[in-house]
């Protein structure tokens, strides 16, 4: 994949999310689900993966490709609910669809607050789970994409020097290279030279282009914490 840095300091090019076909994985202990949906899945151009129970999922390494989870309730392992809660954290760009014989108020209250994009009571039409696993899809390609996005981020900070990345530091902060100076005990023009160095590794073509790169960096640093 290639990607170039623009003004605004994100990133453009095309990514593998947008290059491959997206899987959608199906949990469903009833055979004629898991078989129905798996023909209906194919003849949208899909790739359908489907599973017996949440461990036989979860055994699955990890794909990084545009995905998205059809998940029953009621599993005879792990419980659908359950499962949500492992996919949130070690998937969160795989976006949960519940399907479910059973109309719980609680249980679909309980779901869509963990996230889950769509709550189905079955029997359900075709076009509705269509409709839902295509926000889905949607949604996961983007996610997806902003990781590329910041793991190439991450990569051309990690590039800087520890000085680049003090001067990178109190340039976006506003100070002039004078005062950088000052605060780095160094001359002026040694600070232009390592805040070239720092446009040109980073990718920044204008200062608020510096800026909003450190800005979604400082913003990912914390999210993680």
């Amino acid at each position: 994949m290639i990607t170039i840095a623009t003004t605004d300091g994100t990133y453009s090019g095309t990514s593998r999310a947008s290059t491959v076909a997206p899987i959608v994985f199906v949990v469903d202990d009833d055979i004629s689900v898991r078989e129905s949906l798996e023909l209906l899945i194919e003849s949208e151009g899909w790739q359908p993966e489907t599973f017996v129970s949440a461990q036989e999922f979860l055994a699955r390494p990890r794909n990084l490709v545009p995905s998205c989870l059809v998940l029953d309730v009621s599993l005879p392992d792990l419980n659908g609910l359950d499962l949500q809660k492992r996919v949130a954290v070690e998937r969160p760009d795989m976006p949960i669809i519940f399907i479910t014989g059973c109309g719980d108020v609680s249980m679909s209250v309980q779901a869509m607050k963990a996230g889950a994009i769509e709550y189905l009571t079955k029997p359900f039409g075709d076009e509705v789970l269509l409709s839902a696993i295509r926000y889905a899809l949607e949604r996961s390609r983007r996610a997806l994409e902003q990781g590329e996005k910041m793991k190439a981020l991450r990569q051309r900070c990690a590039s800087l020097t520890p000085r680049e990345r003090e001067v990178m530091a109190l340039v976006v902060s506003g100070l002039l290279n004078k005062q950088v100076g000052g605060e780095l005990g160094i001359s002026e023009i040694t600070v232009k030279a390592h805040r070239g160095q720092v446009m040109r590794k980073m990718g920044a073509d204008s200062l608020p282009a510096l800026v909003n790169m450190v800005a979604r960096l400082d913003v990912a640093t914390a999210a993680a914490r």
